[in-house]
């Protein structure tokens, strides 16, 4: 490619490249030429080379080594090369550039050439890239020229004032008399950048926006010359007469008449002329009208005006542009709160927007429609909202989720109502509410106390229906928990009766554990509803054996944690799946306890340990090591989720009759050692070889009230021992039991004390069991 290769040339060979390594090739050879050419002293094809380097910016190459080159054909006198220099010093040259500063006194030079055209070009160089030192040295020039009687140069000054105010707000005070009166030319473009410059000085100062309130009256004249003038082949566009002109001026409009009653009553009848009168079947005469729209809104204008223009929004949303029916709901959002009755007017059109296709329209709608509703209109809004909540796409479902329950919060007919609506949401969009849905829905359930039976009901039903959504079976667990009993009646007036049975309830609560979709959260609930059953189901419980432990195998995880509470009865308040039952064994001679000490046994932590439930140890008593004790014994704590409760009772009076019926035992024979208070004692021996015997104390709870606190402390003679490591507790359906490992010499008669301390109801007990023979073990000789 030779030097002299024209513009056309080289943007036909960078087009024809047919990779882009090649087009890079071709941009090199040309910038080194063009490099080499700008050295040169003399260069007549400047201009040209300039020209072509600007191409290679602007597809993105570097080009700033022809920034001086910009400075210097900048003050060349010639015409053609000054144009292009100040192109160039627009695109190459910014504030940030050093070489910005040595083009300033070219401009101010140029600002005073004799040639119009010259003095644009420095106009519209300042205009685009001067810095605040360029301003504050050339304001004085721009001042001047705005009180020119060229139109050509008042419009690009005004223009560049508008720059100047912008980086230099001091500065805006010089232009404020010029602009005022540059609104008696006739000229549309000086009057559209004066109205420009003015709206840029009220913006931005207060005094300015007082001392340009003057000018209303001349700004409605001007705006009533274009609404009512004819066809002016200069100035129309679609029929409308200069609506850039029309729309700056209603902006300056909005902007004097702000909380300003004098200047609003000014423009009431000029802004009900625009609207009446302006053809909105045109994009161009829709952005004049949203234009009157936005400052009949923004003003102190009359009510009839201001309903007026909510009609106008209302017809842009029957507009097949997406764009302006997009703009009406953004705009009637702002004045929902305000102008409430008159956007209720058009409820049904902002409804039926809801089944646009676009989202960005669908979105607006909703967010419309949910500050639409009232207490007059929540059963219809409701119903077209939850119709809406079917068939949202995924990204709005927890918008639209979380505005219906704060509407139905607010605005709630009936608790009755209030609780069906957002049972139906948590069936439709259980899976996107908020984490806050649940414990409100259950507060709610919970003060609406005549309205048990039918939510629990309804919440069995949708339990059986779908397990997907975990909201709504959280929910579904925890009221069935509470009210499984009004469940079972089927006395409910609401609903259509039900026979509910035990075996059905159960069987649900277990399709929760066991489903893949539960969450463990979710687990959770339907654990805490199991055991909150075991209160208030009395039949047929035997099937709720296989849920209890799995609970149990689930809390043992829990067990390094010493916090933990047991299932009281109906609760308000939440308690987690963690509870325990503090019992204490401890086994001691037999001496201990018939010392007739008043004082209970006080175990303490054997040496090195730090357990942190209370351990089995030995007593010392005033007999010294005579009377020490067989050995201290670590308890294994109780895995939490069982207390002495009523189900046990009923678990041992089934399991009794099953062995009554079968004729066969489940263990070794048992015998009652003691029975008070509602708790009974039993005690068995299982010989393990001719040394060793396991006796086992069985504690069960016959009351409806839980047993806490529950200890036991047991002694054998002296000349017995203990293993202290093979003694265990356990617990079951049966109550509590813990299993000693004796060794029992020949010809000695196994006794034993047990001392039991209990709280019930609030009360404590303490008594002491003798036990002189044991069941499965004959005297002396074994």
């Amino acid at each position: 490619m030779s030097p002299s290769v024209p513009l056309q040339e080289m943007i036909r060979a960078i087009r024809s490249a047919r990779t882009q390594c090649e087009e890079r090739g071709v941009i090199q050879r040309e910038c080194a030429s063009i490099r080499a050419q700008f050295r040169q002293a003399d260069n007549g094809g400047r201009s040209h080379n300039l020209a072509k380097l600007l191409y290679v910016h602007m597809l993105g190459y570097p080009a700033h080594f022809g920034q001086m080159e910009c400075v210097r054909m900048i003050a060349s006198p010639r015409y053609s090369e000054k144009r292009v220099g100040y192109l160039g010093a627009m695109m190459l040259l910014d504030e940030k550039q050093d070489a910005s500063l040595l083009i300033t006194n070219s401009i101010k030079n140029d600002l005073s050439h004799s040639n119009q055209y010259v003095q644009s070009l420095a106009l519209c160089t300042l205009a685009c890239m001067g810095s605040a030192e360029m301003c504050r040295d050339l304001a004085p020039e721009i001042d001047r020229l705005l009180r020119a009687s060229n139109s050509y140069i008042k419009k690009k000054a005004a223009l560049c004032a508008v720059h100047i105010v912008r980086k230099v707000q001091d500065l805006g005070e010089l232009f404020a008399p010029a602009a005022r009166s540059l609104l008696a030319e006739k000229n549309h473009g000086v009057l559209h950048g004066a109205v420009v410059l003015i709206t840029e000085l009220c913006e931005r100062n207060p005094e300015t926006l007082a001392h340009f309130r003057k000018t209303v009256p001349d700004l409605v004249h001007i705006m009533k010359g274009l609404v009512i003038s004819g066809y002016s082949p200069e100035h129309d566009v679609a029929g409308i007469s200069d609506p850039f002109l029309q729309v700056r001026i209603l902006r300056l409009l909005r902007i004097l008449g702000h909380n300003n009653e004098t200047a609003s009553d000014a423009m009431n009848d000029l802004l009900a002329q625009v609207a009446t009168n302006t053809d909105s079947t045109k994009t161009v005469g829709n952005a004049v009208l949203y234009e009157t729209v936005l400052t009949v809104l923004d003003i102190k204008s009359e009510s009839g005006l201001r309903v007026l223009a909510v009609n106008i929004l209302g017809r842009f949303l029957l507009n097949n542009d997406r764009n302006i029916r997009y703009i009406a709901m953004t705009s009637l959002q702002k004045i929902v709160g305000t102008d409430h009755n008159a956007v209720q007017r058009h409820r049904g059109t902002i409804v039926d927007c809801l089944k646009d296709q676009d989202a960005s329209v669908k979105r607006r709608a909703l967010e419309l429609s949910l500050a639409l509703v009232s207490a007059s209109n929540i059963r219809s809004m409701m119903k077209e909202l939850l119709l809406f909540l079917t068939s949202c796409p995924p990204e709005l479902r927890a918008h639209a989720a979380s505005g219906i329950f704060n509407a139905a919060e607010r605005y709630a007919p009936s608790q009755r109502w209030h609780i069906d609506t957002i049972l139906h949401v948590l069936t439709t969009a259980g899976g996107d509410v908020r984490d806050e849905t649940v414990p409100n829905l259950i507060q709610l359930i919970t003060n609406a106390s005549e309205l048990h039976c039918y939510t629990v009901h309804k919440l069995y039903r949708a339990l059986l229906t779908d397990i997907s959504q975990q909201s709504l079976v959280q929910v579904a667990c925890w009221c069935i928990g509470e009210y499984g009993d009004l469940l079972l009646r089927g006395e409910c007036q609401e609903t259509e009766p039900v026979q509910v049975t035990e075996d059905n309830v159960l069987d649900a609560l277990e399709t929760v554990l066991q489903s893949h979709m539960s969450s463990p959260a979710t687990r959770a609930f339907a654990l805490t509803a199991t055991m909150k059953l075991s209160t208030r189901i009395t039949d047929n419980f035997l099937i709720y054996v296989e849920l209890q432990q799995r609970a149990v195998e689930y809390n043992a995880l829990f067990k390094k944690y010493d916090h933990m509470r047991y299932v009281r009865k109906r609760v308000f308040v939440f308690l987690p799946l963690a509870f325990s039952l503090p019992v204490h064994l401890q086994v001691c001679d037999l001496l201990d306890l018939l010392s007739g000490s008043e004082e209970p046994l006080q175990p303490s932590a054997p040496q090195g340990s730090t357990a942190t439930h209370q351990p089995i140890n030995t007593a010392s008593t005033a007999g010294g090591d005579l009377l020490d004790l067989l050995g201290g014994i670590e308890p294994t704590p109780l895995p939490p989720g069982l207390t002495l409760t009523y189900v046990q009772r009923h678990m041992l009076v089934q399991t009794k009759k099953r062995e009554n019926e079968t004729g066969n035992s489940l263990g070794p024979p048992t015998m009652t050692v003691y029975e008070k208070n509602g708790v009974t004692l039993t005690v068995s021996c299982d010989r393990q070889s001719d040394s060793d015997l396991t006796v086992t104390l069985s504690a069960s709870n016959s009351t409806d009230s839980d047993i806490s606190s529950f200890t036991l402390q047991a002694a054998v003679p002296k000349v017995c021992f203990t293993n202290s490591n093979e003694t265990s507790c356990h617990h079951g359906y049966r109550g509590i039991s813990v299993e000693l490992t004796i060794l029992l010499p020949l010809q000695v008669n196994l006794k034993m004390r047990i001392r039991i301390s209990y709280t019930r109801l609030g009360s404590a007990f303490q008594d002491t069991v003798q036990i002189d023979s044991f069941p499965g073990l004959s005297a002396a000789g074994h």
